[in-house]
């Protein structure tokens, strides 16, 4: 049996960060709203585990959250579960839209069906990455703390124009630089990332008003009422640009 899930893709509404704590984690308050925008998390039970991805590549440097999840997943099984999976990459990797959170997620939820077996995986969710929380469900929430507080709002029919400048950002690079320079605005991570890479302010100027970015950056979105104005607004960008609208809850 294969299980294949879609691993959707979030926007970050608003990001304020609201503190540092003694473990250097840092906590934020941010409404986040699921897009149908995913990439595609297969699994099927094997005689050892592995992972094989196509798609948009990742750096090699990233551990990957799938293989993550799915330890984390055997150590509260008590067992090994030896998987083979395959992750097909749409989300642009290092964009601030959560892509390996998602994937991640998705892996969580197809190993409980695939094995057949009532882990607690929100438990989990927490200790592989701060967004992975709000993956195991979607939808809309407001999204507080370090990723484990969620409180679910109604999803509005939206479009968005994404895009996104081929720069791959390490959230945890981001925060660090917040650190130092603080921030303000709608994303507070706004200016720390343009710390850890100066292209985005250029990026951002090229966009233009109305596009905000999502996350630790890189990748900028603009709310639009419905399809057509959203492909009006990413006609004629030149990098990776996408459009998406936003999605209900999954489970």
């Amino acid at each position: 049996m294969i299980v294949a899930l879609p691993a959707r893709a979030k926007l970050n509404l608003d990001l304020h960060v609201t503190g540092r704590r003694a473990d250097g984690l840092h906590e934020l308050r941010t409404h986040m709203v699921a897009i149908d925008l995913h990439d595609l998390v297969e699994a099927e039970a094997s005689d050892e585990t592995e992972i094989v991805l196509s798609g948009m590549p990742v750096s090699d440097a990233r551990p990957n959250t799938v293989l993550t999840a799915h330890s984390a997943f055997e150590l509260a099984a008590g067992r090994r579960l030896p998987t083979r999976f395959r992750v097909h990459k749409r989300i642009p990797p290092g964009s601030g839209m959560g892509g390996a959170s998602s994937d991640a997620a998705a892996a969580l939820r197809a190993l409980s069906a695939l094995h057949g077996l009532k882990v607690d995986v929100a438990a989990l969710a927490t200790k592989i990455g701060a967004d992975v929380s709000f993956f195991l469900r979607g939808g809309a929430a407001l999204v507080e703390g370090i990723g484990e507080r969620l409180s679910a709002e109604p999803v509005r029919e939206e479009w968005f124009a994404i895009a996104w400048p081929g720069v791959e950002l390490s959230t945890a690079a981001v925060y660090r630089a917040w650190d130092e320079v603080g921030g303000d605005g709608e994303n507070e991570l706004r200016r720390a990332a343009s710390r850890v890479n100066p292209s985005i302010d250029a990026f951002a100027s090229a966009l233009g008003e109305g596009w905000q970015m999502t996350g630790s950056g890189s990748a900028y979105f603009r709310r639009c009422p419905d399809r057509e104005r959203a492909v009006e607004a990413a006609r004629g960008i030149e990098c990776w640009t996408a459009v998406a609208h936003s999605v209900g809850n999954w489970a």
